[in-house]
């Protein structure tokens, strides 16, 4: 008897900490999203160290009075919810009633808060206990210090990386809640430096250039589509701006920055055979939809998502996509005539109003005189206006057909060189025959019938282990759609006595071989994926390899093949099949225009 106890309050609230408090960019998070909340639109982060001395979030927002200031503090205490089935329509970014507990329970922290028509409150406390309640100036907007971040946790530091490292989290969590709310203002320093700003006039795309750059941004298409349950939209980068992780794909639900598998392969996918292989694209995907249809108290953290009618939405994002890249995609360019442009710059107030101490006592009112030496007196300062390349144009068009091109010859057995009335062209052999030959075979396996079989006087036999076998017998049926036609022969061999007729010819046994490997390295067996595997190794087998000379004929006759091919720019692997070189580059490389 007596084991079992209660525990405290604050020990309780050390615990709940290590969820929600794992870094100084978990406590950014949770203090912005708290001023997102409260309808501002203007939010300023000032951090020193990364975050670990100091962490200071001022918000232009509709502040508190003193009893909610105090109560805020608590655990499971929130503005956001009331009953369990406002649990079903979440709209607000924070709802658990976790984070200023669990932030106060291991640091300091100083508050000042108003609603901008009765008197001010500042609270302190240290170590998750309220130290003072005070009367504080009347300005609209909340004001938070968080300093000494895990001073009374110190474990928690060792496992902390470097200040670059912890103050990149930061970044990266203010670039994805500006891309989520391109109508607030946002400003991120670091020791006095400004790392990150945004205007707050509510364009994607300028958001998009302050943090990717003007020149990435124009070579970004807007996309929108809607199903009855889903509306999405966004900027996609066309195939030729690539990057090495998905960390550049931001997906928004309702506002809401989240982390979706299912809907991050739905991005990648709509840029399938587009992009090389190890590269992804810049994508912003903003998903609006019913919250009761969709889960967001799944983890402390608020990244993780539940979404009903998953697979609805993956194909919507996917056909979406997918279609406005296919729809203006160009060949690669190495230079274009620049535009010269004057380029206006931002005029605007991003936040004006800061504590600082008071050069004089505040004579303003009675309560006022009570704590005029504190440092949460007002003053004003101006903010350098931000200097952007601004606007921001569109400049993707609907692309022209394939161009008119005149042969001229071949560079080392391996490029063919082509003209046209605006510069010159490199085409890759390899790529461009793997491309029509891909659309061929593609289409070929998923239509795989009877007619187009092929008997064989001597059948092949292929032989694997026990284990290997039974996996292999589980997809039989999976391997007769792409045209594996296999027969048991013995308890661990395998027998074809035909195959389609339209499989490389001199590459049939590497072919099937290579199919029944995919099956035994992937253990599950996607049909679709399995058709798409058998059209990319065959037409790879079979394309003209480098170093092969051509005829003029023969290049001709590619070319016009290519011309034909419903996605001529890139071959199944994501490589260029094709690059434009400009006349203007030519003509500047040669010095005739400077």
């Amino acid at each position: 008897m007596g084991q079992i106890i209660v525990m405290e309050e604050l020990l309780s609230n050390k615990i709940a900490a290590g969820e929600v408090v794992e870094r100084p960019a978990s406590v950014v998070k949770e203090l912005v999203e708290n001023a997102i909340d409260a309808g501002s639109t203007s939010i300023e982060i000032m951090l020193e160290e990364a975050g670990l001395a100091k962490i200071q979030v001022t918000d232009n927002g509709k502040g508190m009075d003193e009893e909610d200031a105090v109560q805020s503090f608590s655990r499971h205490a929130t503005s956001k919810i009331t009953t369990e089935h406002d649990l079903f329509r979440i709209r607000s970014l924070g709802f658990r009633g976790e984070a200023l507990a669990s932030i106060a329970s291991v640091s300091k922290i100083n508050l000042w808060t108003s609603d901008g028509v009765n008197v001010g409150t500042k609270v302190d406390l240290e170590g998750g206990r309220i130290l003072t309640c005070k009367p504080a100036p009347i300005r609209r907007g909340t004001d938070i210090i968080v300093k000494q971040l895990f001073f009374n946790t110190p474990a928690r530091l060792k496992y902390l990386k470097t200040v670059q490292t912890e103050l990149g989290h930061s970044i990266d969590l203010i670039n994805r809640l500006a891309l989520s709310f391109p109508s607030i203002a946002f400003r991120l320093t670091h020791n006095n430096q400004t790392i990150v700003q945004t205007s707050g006039r509510g364009d994607l795309k300028q958001v998009l250039a302050s943090i990717y750059g003007v020149s990435n941004v124009k070579k970004m298409v807007r996309f929108d589509g809607e199903s009855s349950d889903f509306r999405i939209s966004g900027y996609a980068s066309l195939p030729e701006i690539t990057r090495a992780s998905k960390n550049y794909i931001t997906i928004l639900v309702n506002g809401r920055w989240v982390k979706h598998y299912g809907l991050n392969n739905a991005i990648v996918d709509a840029y399938h055979t587009l992009l090389p292989i190890g590269r992804f694209p810049i994508v912003v995907l903003n998903i609006e939809t019913d919250p009761m249809l969709t889960d967001v108290n799944v983890h402390p953290a608020k990244h993780q998502i539940r979404l009903s009618k998953e697979k609805e939405l993956m194909e919507l994002v996917r056909q979406t996509i997918r279609s406005i890249i296919h729809r203006v995609q160009q060949p690669p360019k190495i230079m274009e005539k620049p535009e010269v442009k004057k380029q206006p710059s931002i005029q605007f107030d991003f936040f004006k109003q800061t504590y600082k101490e008071p050069e004089q006592p505040i004579q303003q009112s009675p309560i006022q005189s009570q704590y005029e030496t504190e440092q949460a007196s007002i003053v004003y300062e101006e903010i350098e206006p931000l200097q952007e390349e601004m606007p921001i144009e569109e400049s993707i068009e609907i692309k022209e057909p394939f161009p008119d091109l005149h042969v001229v010859g071949q560079i080392h057995g391996t490029y063919i060189v082509a003209q046209s009335e605006d510069g010159f062209y490199l085409i890759d052999q390899h790529a461009a025959q793997e491309r029509i030959k891909y659309e061929f075979y593609k289409e070929k396996v998923g239509e795989v019938n009877a007619s187009e079989r092929q008997a064989l006087l001597l059948p092949l036999t292929f032989h694997y282990t026990l284990d290997e076998a039974y996996r292999i017998k589980e997809s039989i049926d999976e391997l007769n759609t792409v045209g594996i036609f296999l027969e048991e022969f013995g308890s661990s061999s395998f027998v074809v006595r035909e195959y389609p007729a339209w499989f490389p010819k001199g590459h049939e046994t590497k072919i099937i071989e290579g199919l029944i490997e995919q099956v035994l390295t992937n253990r599950r067996t996607d049909i679709k994926k399995l058709r798409e595997e058998a059209a990319i190794m065959m037409s790879c087998k079979l394309s003209i390899k480098a170093n092969h000379y051509l005829t003029i004929k023969d290049m001709e006759q590619l070319l016009e093949s290519l011309k034909n091919a419903k996605h001529p720019l890139t071959c199944p692997h994501g490589r260029p099949v094709i690059i434009h070189f400009s006349t203007y580059e030519v003509e500047k490389m040669f010095k005739r225009v400077m």
